[in-house]
């Protein structure tokens, strides 16, 4: 943590899931053991799939400040910011970990923008951790092939279940999370997160999320956080918010 970075990048297009993995990492670096987290989160990282953009803008100002870039709205911006990012951690013999809770088009600029600028840096400590089968079949072909071969590429077990060597965040019971949530902000992030999941939740053909049209959680896409930082014993949604309460 004293030297990498971890970039967080949600699609946000068409799957409301995002919006409860923005909370779960809120949360975690909250707390004291991972305040000090080198990061910066990225909204609208998507690819080719159709469906309507989930509007997550308010909810990224409340959980990360002014820490996010909205690739959706201001494209370059986005892309200039995080390679700015990008070039110092390598320059400082850092790695840059991706956590792509989307496709890879986003990441597939940003590597080639850090190739422009560095020539010469090792590839090899640009590390991209992907979940979802869904979301490399919605990247553009050329632009995931490149992305494999070209840098340290970890494809882990779904987070959508559990038993799988990863934890499972998607959840169609009732998750009682505000008794682990401690102050004020949390749980406003976790409220906002939870309202625009369910008004924004299968609306206009948009991917319907049956578990959280239930009333559960689907945090699925923070799996791939938690196995970069080896937080792959938490079992469930459930076991997440019991390590969040008895971390402090």
């Amino acid at each position: 943590m004293e030297k990498d970075l971890l970039i967080i990048q949600y699609d946000c297009k068409t799957d409301v899931d995002d919006l409860h993995s923005i909370a779960a990492f809120a949360t975690l670096v909250s707390h004291s053991k991972y305040e000090n987290l080198n990061y910066h989160a990225v909204a609208g990282t998507y690819g080719m799939q159709n469906g309507l953009y989930v509007p997550p803008n308010k909810l990224f100002a409340l959980a990360f400040g002014e820490n996010w870039s909205d690739a959706h709205n201001s494209y370059e911006k986005a892309l200039e910011t995080v390679t700015q990012l990008g070039l110092k951690t390598l320059k400082s013999t850092g790695s840059l970990w991706i956590a792509e809770a989307g496709q890879s088009d986003f990441t597939f600029d940003v590597i080639k923008a850090l190739q422009l600028a560095l020539p010469s840096f090792d590839n090899k400590r640009i590390h991209v951790v992907q979940h979802s089968d869904w979301n490399e079949e919605v990247t553009t072909p050329e632009k995931l092939d490149f992305v494999k071969s070209s840098i340290t590429y970890y494809k882990i077990p779904d987070g959508n279940a559990t038993k799988n060597g990863t934890p499972g965040f998607r959840s169609e019971e009732i998750i009682p999370w505000s008794y682990s949530i401690k102050g004020e902000n949390l749980s406003q992030v976790w409220n906002l997160a939870i309202k625009l999941g369910n008004q924004y939740n299968g609306k206009d053909n948009r991917y319907l999320n049956k578990a959280i049209e239930k009333g559960g959680l689907d945090f699925s896409d923070f799996s791939e956080v938690c196995w970069i930082l080896g937080l792959t014993d938490i079992e469930d949604a459930n076991a997440y918010f019991k390590y969040i309460s008895e971390k402090d």
